[in-house]
Parts: C-alpha cells; structure tokens; sequence
C-alpha cells in the first residue's frame, strides 16, 4: 500500500493540513466517530479549556488509533467541529503545541464551527478515517 500527500502549486499550502492524501493498494479502512473530551462515563473533562480539551481528544484518538492497529501517520483524514473557531485556531497556532503527526504530513482537515456539540460542556469533537495496510 502506498499513500501519497499532494498539495498542489497552485493552492495555499496550509500548515496545519495536507490537500489531498490518495492511497493505492491493498488497505484496510479505519473510520473512528466523533471524539470527545470526555471520561469512561462520557462525562466532560477540562470544562471551559480548548486545550485542555483538545488534548484530551487527541490522546483519545491516539487510544483508538492503536487499537485498530494503526497510528497518526495512517490517518487519512480528520474533521474537527469547535464550539470557538477563535479559541480552537489559537491553539491550533500557538507554536509551543506538538502533533503527533509528521509535520510536512499533516492529515486533510475540515474545520467546522457548531452552536453545541452533544454535551454543552464540550468544545470540541473529531472524527477520523485512517488506511492501514491489509
């Protein structure tokens, strides 16, 4: 299996996503559900903290990631949904922040600003869809 990042000339490359990541090959397709900041009984974590509750998501996904066999570098996309786009883009932009991706192989990415997420303590949520070879 191989998977290709491309981010065309002609477009903005973005730093915090890749444009376009195409996979050839025999795979096996991973589609994780929306993450929340949450406990082992869906309780909020980290109330009112964006980056709090972002890493906590992060560290969620990591937990899944590696039980279906896969990591950050299989991951062929994600889709954020944040209550304060303003709040998310500064933690997203604040140099100090690390990734568990490569950096020059971030995931595409869609961002999207909701009035409320299924708990109203929570911030953020992110879904993923990772390929992983057979």
């Amino acid at each position: 299996m191989e998977k290709k990042h491309i981010n065309p000339p002609e477009l903005f490359v973005h730093p915090s996503y890749t444009r376009v990541i195409t996979v050839s090959g025999p795979s096996k397709l991973i589609f994780i559900a929306g993450q929340t900041p949450s406990d082992e009984r869906y309780r909020p974590l980290e109330i009112g903290n964006m980056r709090g509750q972002y890493l906590r998501v992060m560290e969620a996904l990591t937990i899944q990631l590696n039980a279906a066999g896969a990591t950050w570098d299989d991951v062929v996309y994600r889709r954020i949904f944040v209550l304060d786009m303003d709040a998310f883009i500064n933690v997203q932009t604040d140099p100090a922040m690390t990734y568990p991706w490569h950096p020059d192989r971030p995931p595409p990415s869609t961002l999207v600003g909701v009035t409320r997420l299924s708990h109203p303590d929570f911030l953020i949520e992110i879904d993923l869809m990772a390929v992983t070879s057979g």
